[in-house]
């Protein structure tokens, strides 16, 4: 009895120095940890104390009764420290240069809590801020084309005097070389001419006119050829019998009884690689020029002290109101011409706009801009955009400046239907699709891209 009696003193003293330290503990938690901080604190404490009342204590062993009632408090105990509130998070600290709480100002155990009363009572200082100007969408869609797609000056007028000068000089080589073929007069194209989709002034067309006789030549529509495509066609030599090969200039290029442009564009790469002296012209205008040797298509590489030029070359055939260059598809069907629409497009997108003071040009070179610096977009720059356009000014008449947000987010929907349907129809040939030549993953990321940026154009206008 006297051993149970010293034990359960010394426990008291135990339990009391205890109780101490978690009075101290919690007397400053208030201060140091907030309300909520001290909530918990207080119910951690009171769920350890009773651990350590229930671990100390003699147990009555045996006693069901009072082993399910040790049992219901610890689930208690738990409940309770679940429903206990989580203190909210602290801020971030948005200026690193504020100083930290210093541990010099935290209370000392004993010490008086008594609020200090300023003498002088702070004033906060009042900061006149101009509400934020939030820009719409038509301001955004401006200020790009005003700043993002601006061309400079320079290479707006270099690029095109360079590419003239290799014109000239390409024409008079021509002509001295193949005397017997009649090449029409070489012209430049493409969208730093004509202002539909240029960003850049890096890139020029350079038209190689073959003039035909069309009583020797006829040609054969797209669904007749071999590849059952209406993008091409295929120029057949005629009357044979009675104008025998050799009577056209064109019949060295024939494979079977068709024009080849596989064989005319082999023979003037070879032309262009290995005849025409490039170092000579390079120092004449002023820059370096070299072919790209390894290209399929007719490519020259310009390097002046103040642009990048590249100027792609293509032989051009004009009959029965048809524009086709000798850009054949990749495999192994030769003799095909692609029929262009470009000519086409440009002329009509002006006429509409000409007519109503539209913004039709401007909507387009955003549009371009916009698909040619996004990564899953940059397939549906240039025809596929312009004939969206062309497609919606049938049923959309107001094309003015005022409305160029609307028309915009419109095309951007035009274009997720059309994607869904995996055709865009050629505005000058329905029986074309636009969307052919795509993968089918092309056209499900492309779809979702423009999906997003319905609601939220903005996504496609941010700086790249």
């Amino acid at each position: 009895m006297a051993e149970f009696t010293r034990q359960r003193g010394k426990r008291q003293q135990e339990d009391s120095g205890l109780g101490s330290v978690l009075d101290l503990l919690l007397a400053n938690a208030r201060l140091v940890l907030g309300v909520s901080g001290a909530a918990v604190l207080a119910i951690a404490t009171l769920v350890v104390k009773r651990l350590i009342d229930r671990a100390t204590s003699p147990r009555d062993e045996g006693d069901p009764k009072a082993e399910q009632k040790t049992l219901e408090e610890s689930w208690q105990d738990l409940a309770l420290i679940k429903a206990t509130p989580k203190p909210p998070k602290k801020q971030r600290r948005e200026d690193l240069s504020a100083p930290l709480l210093s541990p010099a100002r935290l209370p000392v155990p004993g010490e008086g809590l008594e609020p200090k009363v300023c003498s002088t009572p702070l004033e906060t200082p009042q900061v006149e801020s101009s509400p934020p100007h939030c820009l719409t969408l038509q301001e955004k869609l401006l200020a790009r084309y005003s700043s993002w797609l601006a061309v400079p000056e320079v290479q707006a007028s270099l690029s095109p005097q360079l590419a003239r000068g290799i014109c000239a000089q390409l024409q008079n080589f021509l002509r001295s070389k193949f005397p017997e073929l009649p090449f029409g007069s070489f012209f430049l194209s493409g969208p730093l001419l004509d202002g539909l989709e240029a960003l850049a002034a890096d890139h020029i067309h350079l038209m190689l006119p073959v003039v035909l006789d069309a009583a020797l030549w006829s040609l054969i529509p797209g669904e007749d050829t071999v590849v059952r495509n209406p993008k091409y066609w295929m120029i057949k030599r005629t009357d044979l019998e009675y104008f025998p090969r050799g009577c056209s200039p064109w019949d060295r290029f024939i494979v079977g009884q068709y024009l080849s442009s596989n064989v005319l564009n082999e023979t003037l790469h070879k032309m262009l690689v290995a005849s025409v002296n490039w170092p000579a012209i390079g120092s004449l205008l002023g820059s370096v020029i070299y072919p790209v040797v390894a290209s399929q298509e007719l490519k020259l590489e310009v390097k002046h002290e103040q642009i990048e030029l590249s100027i792609t070359l293509f032989p051009v055939v004009e009959m029965e109101d048809k524009v086709l260059l000798a850009a054949p598809p990749e495999g192994l069907v030769e003799n095909l011409w692609l029929e262009s629409f470009y000519r086409a497009e440009v002329s009509k997108v002006k006429e509409l706009d000409a007519s109503d003071s539209g913004a039709r040009q401007r909507c387009l070179r955003i549009l371009n801009g916009v698909c040619k610096s996004h990564p899953a977009l940059h397939k549906l720059s240039g025809s596929p955009l312009t004939h969206v356009v062309l497609h919606l000014s049938a049923t959309s008449l107001d094309w003015a400046e005022e409305s160029l947000a609307d028309r915009f987010q419109q095309v951007l929907e035009e274009l997720v239907g059309y994607l869904e349907k995996g055709v865009l129809p050629s505005y000058f040939n329905h029986k074309i699709n636009l969307f052919c030549e795509l993968l089918e993953e092309e056209i499900d990321e492309m779809g979702f891209t423009l999906y997003r940026a319905i609601s939220e154009p903005e996504l496609l206008l941010k700086e790249k």
